[in-house]
């Protein structure tokens, strides 16, 4: 599912939401959720998951051709950790899983 495909099921599963409504709800919530990342706070979303930063320290490396050290920089990289009840439902073979819980209408 890419977001184009979630607009759409926003939209259809939310009879009252337009394209245009679901579109401006899926932007709204990935740039808080971007806002917050890049100012290292950690999400979470019960469930699901979190995101949060981890800071790599700089480290030696090889270059795969040639076999040369090469340094490799500090960096700050996102960072997803799957949440128990997804875990578990990716697990659950795909004839036992169940749909969606409705919100609206």
């Amino acid at each position: 599912m890419n977001r184009t495909d979630l607009v759409q099921f926003l939209s259809e599963r939310f009879s009252q939401l337009t394209q245009g409504d679901a579109e401006a709800a899926v932007s709204t919530i990935l740039e808080a959720m971007t806002s917050a990342t890049v100012r290292g706070q950690r999400i979470e979303i019960r469930g699901f998951g979190s995101f949060s930063v981890i800071d790599r320290a700089s480290r030696m490396g090889r270059n795969p051709r040639s076999g040369a050290p090469v340094e490799i920089p500090a960096a700050r990289v996102p960072h997803f950790k799957v949440g128990k009840a997804l875990r578990e439902a990716v697990d659950l073979p795909s004839e036992e899983v169940a749909p969606a819980k409705s919100q609206g209408k």
